[in-house]
């Protein structure tokens, strides 16, 4: 399995729209890019999705290879498929880390966003996702309006489906 990310990091963007990607998340790139070694880049690919994305996610190599493995799977022709590459092929752009460990940011990405001199990355799992800190503070309220009343003390961990135990 992957490796994935962990964890959230508030960074600078700079007028160029370099942003340094935390060595905790580059290494994850690094290890799911079957083609970096040392001395190279790691590469990776930015979906900006549709327009009312206020984000942009960072996805592995590994992980857009997944993804791009379950569509050619759908039907040609169908909806799902339609949309699905549309996002994840037509509003995404591959690109690398460079041997400062920064990413740069194309101009139509940061405007899309509204990103201008300080980027929010939370963890997603096998991708990353690129916020202003601004919007991010919005997507956190939406997601906890649809988190569960818990009981106090509860394990949010209740919420994930119950093991099936083997039997032998």
């Amino acid at each position: 399995m992957a490796r994935r990310f962990r964890g959230s990091e508030e960074v600078k963007v700079d007028a160029k729209g370099r942003v340094s990607i935390p060595a905790k998340f580059r290494r994850v790139f690094e290890a799911s890019d079957p083609d970096w070694s040392a001395g190279k880049r790691p590469q990776l690919v930015i979906v900006y999705g549709t327009r009312d994305w206020k984000h942009l996610q960072l996805f592995t190599i590994e992980a857009m290879d997944d993804i791009d493995d379950q569509i050619s799977k759908l039907g040609r022709g169908s909806a799902e498929r339609n949309l699905l590459e549309n996002i994840y092929h037509g509003h995404a752009e591959e690109t690398e880390i460079d041997g400062d460990g920064r990413l740069v940011l194309p101009q139509k990405l940061r405007e899309k966003i509204g990103l201008v001199d300080s980027a929010f990355f939370i963890s997603a799992g096998d991708s990353l996702k690129v916020w202003t800190p601004e919007n991010y503070a919005d997507e956190e309220r939406r997601i906890e309006g649809l988190v569960p009343d818990f009981e106090p003390g509860a394990d949010p961990l209740s919420l994930l489906a119950p093991a099936h135990k083997e039997e032998g």
